[in-house]
């Protein structure tokens, strides 16, 4: 079974988009794109949806535990705990610092609508869970884990759940990967789902790797990438081009794709 499911993953490119970059990409999409941060945050939490359904089918378990921090890493998070709950999953979220943005506030309420609880002890939380979904800090981080995530940090590090991480794992540097000692230094989730493209600390990611985020229009007009067959891609030939980067073909209506971690051949 596992040699079957080596198969079937696609060759991932070695082109990652750092943190400057992958901010001016978003910038790009949000201006020239014509796109809101409303849609990039649904695209993106609809991606990370269907990788955890992928990765947790609901009869291995219901409960998915959705840690969300103050951004729009925890905004993505939000949305994917919407789309979890309508697949018949039973999600519950832990958002302890609720942003006063309007658009993070609407995302809330649809949950509260839908009955999805907000929890406020997630070590404790994590005893009533099948898959907790890592989607507190992103691309933009640095620095501390400040309060009220180092306990956060360290149960995601101990516990033996799965764990699916948003873009990066929480805690990790997007350049350099897991800090050398200390909080979140043997954090390493079961899967990373990466939007838009691989962060540069990819190449220290041991688990299952997923791309998602299907944001622009396709030109398939357009031959001049360095890879073939442009169909189901996410963003225009020119904007790949441009911040030097593929992402391998969709099938579908799949808003995810499973990659090979290194980019090697399996």
């Amino acid at each position: 079974m596992e040699f079957q499911r080596r198969l079937m993953k696609q060759l991932l490119p070695s082109d990652t988009l750092g943190a400057k970059a992958a901010a001016a990409l978003d910038q790009e999409l949000m201006s020239t794109g014509a796109f809101s941060i409303d849609q990039l945050m649904e695209l993106a939490g609809l991606a990370v949806s269907q990788a955890v359904y992928r990765l947790q089918p609901l009869e291995s378990g219901r409960r998915i535990l959705v840690a969300c921090g103050p951004g729009n890493n925890g905004g993505d998070g939000l949305v994917a705990a919407r789309h979890l709950r309508q697949y018949g999953y039973s999600p519950s979220v832990f958002y302890p610092k609720r942003s006063k943005n309007d658009l993070y506030q609407r995302l809330a309420k649809q949950l509260e609508d839908l009955g999805v609880p907000f929890v406020n002890d997630f070590p404790l939380a994590l005893n009533s869970t099948d898959h907790v979904v890592d989607a507190i800090f992103g691309f933009s981080f640095s620095g501390e884990v400040r309060e009220p995530f180092p306990a956060v940090i360290q149960a995601l590090q101990d516990t033996k759940l799965p764990v699916t991480a948003v873009d990066a794992p929480s805690s990790w540097d997007i350049e350099d990967g897991p800090p050398k000692s200390g909080l979140g230094s043997s954090f390493m989730p079961t899967a990373l789902i990466s939007l838009t493209a691989p962060k540069p600390l990819v190449k220290h990611f041991k688990g299952r790797h997923f791309i998602g985020g299907r944001y622009a229009p396709v030109n398939n007009t357009v031959s001049t990438l360095k890879a073939t067959n442009l169909q189901h891609r996410f963003v225009t030939p020119s904007i790949a081009k441009k911040y030097d980067f593929e992402v391998p073909e969709y099938k579908g209506v799949d808003q995810v794709v499973e990659v090979e971690v290194a980019g090697q051949k399996l």
